[in-house]
């Protein structure tokens, strides 16, 4: 009987682990040397949830420790597909966009975007129901400046 729990103990931390192992995690490392890790929430569906973003600093002579700055947690719907730094606004810094697939038969997009500084991470603007071959940067920008995409 023991032998019977001990197995169904271990085939749930596997199954656990493994779906797990599916979930959308990045990290970049930004020019300032800070650390960005974006990843889907826990233990939720893939197709709705939420994400975070978070920001560390790199500890001094310890490359390997990581101080907390800043972190927001954002609703989804649909599934994070990209997570990069690409320009939006118009200083000279990228700010980090997340693009995300709605999970319906439309394969919508949506994007977010954040601006980062040394004092933490800002959501900037996002965009919702995009068509699925969308440029989000673009979309992004237009939103951002009140000007149709394509225009400078």
């Amino acid at each position: 009987m023991h032998r019977l729990a001990a197995l169904g103990l271990v085939l749930a931390t596997t199954t656990l682990h493994a779906a797990g192992s599916e979930r959308f995690v990045r990290q970049l490392e930004l020019p300032s040397g800070q650390l960005l890790r974006v990843a889907e929430g826990e233990q939720e569906p893939r197709s709705i949830g939420s994400f975070s973003v978070l920001l560390y600093d790199i500890l001094p002579g310890r490359p390997d420790t990581r101080l907390f700055v800043s972190g927001l947690v954002v609703p989804r719907d649909g599934t994070l597909e990209s997570a990069g730094l690409v320009p939006v606004d118009a200083d000279a810094r990228p700010e980090l966009v997340v693009r995300i697939r709605s999970a319906g038969s439309g394969s919508y997009l949506s994007a977010h975007a954040f601006t980062i500084d040394r004092s933490g991470l800002h959501q900037l603007v996002s965009v919702a129901g995009l068509p699925p071959d969308a440029d989000a940067a673009a979309a992004l920008r237009s939103r951002l400046t009140g000007q149709p995409a394509g225009r400078p």
